[in-house]
């Protein structure tokens, strides 16, 4: 039976904006317990019967016609070491919406909704061995949380470059955005990496912090360093470990050496939600991933003169 998740999402909103996040949490196969951003989730369901072509990607399981709509569905267990789960009765799906994209993700089973601290949240330690597809730890009643990086997941069977149109390469090279620097802040390497490369093709020079506490430390050191140095415009995800997006907007509007800044919100997270919490915590503008041209446009927008 279908059950529903955003009818109960607006009892979580209030966590926003204090760097605290609801999760849903689920199972891969044994007892480790993983997480997903709530406002990921649109619906979970009993796993469906699944179509699939010879030319599938390999961790992708089938597809299913979703609300009207043909969606994949990718096995989270077989992409993060766990026996596949496409041909399990009891398997759960998780419908997700990021990155502007509907995608199922194949689950052993659902646990719960609970409340996680971002401040407790921290980059998991390689001797784990989750590799890239974990990008943040933490514990829950003693037991080990790992929240997924369905980003990097959904990357690998999906890849999206990052291209500029030749119209936004020439917007940035007559405004000469050349020596200007960027901060950039985001927890996953894949969108990193992506946002580096797009800014690489503007010639802008970049910075690079791993979550909001990292990112509020490099412009504190900055802003008393050499005039040279410092950065021009902060580019940063919403959902990070230890000090998400919101918390370090607020942070930097309540800093007097900082609250100049300008600051550029960029989430898989979309719609009128992040909309009102970017106006709340004082940031100037909201682009959801990954949309290279939007993104490069609304940066010239916001780079000084």
């Amino acid at each position: 039976m279908a059950r529903p998740l955003l009818d109960t999402v607006e009892t979580f909103t209030r966590l926003a904006g204090h760097n605290r996040v609801a999760m849903l949490l689920f199972r891969l196969g044994d007892r480790q317990a993983f997480g997903i951003n709530v406002f990921k989730v649109r619906e979970v369901l009993r796993r469906p019967r699944l179509e699939r072509m010879p030319s599938m990607h390999a961790l992708v399981s089938g597809s299913f016609d979703y609300r009207g709509s043909t969606i994949p569905v990718i096995d989270l267990a077989a992409a993060m070491g766990y026996p596949p789960l496409a041909s399990i009765d009891s398997a759960h799906l998780i419908v997700t919406e990021f990155n502007l994209s509907v995608q199922g993700f194949l689950v052993s089973d659902v646990d719960r909704i609970v409340h996680v601290d971002g401040a407790n949240l921290t980059a998991p330690p390689a001797a784990l061995g989750y590799g890239a597809r974990v990008n943040a730890v933490t514990r829950l009643d003693g037991d080990l949380l790992a929240v997924v990086d369905v980003e990097q997941v959904l990357a690998s069977v999906s890849p999206v470059a990052a291209q500029l149109s030749d119209r936004v390469q020439q917007a940035a090279h007559v405004q000469q955005a050349g020596n200007r620097r960027v901060l950039v802040v985001d927890d996953s390497a894949v969108a990193r990496t992506q946002l580096v490369d797009l800014f690489r093709k503007m010639d802008l020079e970049c910075v690079i912090a791993k979550d909001g506490r990292e990112g509020l430390e490099k412009l504190r050191a900055l802003a008393v360093g050499p005039a040279d140095d410092r950065v021009d415009l902060v580019v940063s995800d919403i959902e990070m470990p230890l000090m998400d997006g919101y918390a370090l907007t607020t942070a930097i509007r309540e800093d007097a050496q900082l609250r100049h800044m300008k600051v550029l919100l960029h989430s898989s997270l979309s719609g009128v939600f992040n909309e009102a919490m970017v106006a709340r915590v004082g940031a100037d503008k909201f682009i959801a991933k990954f949309q290279p041209d939007i993104l490069a446009t609304a940066v010239l927008d916001l780079l000084p003169a």
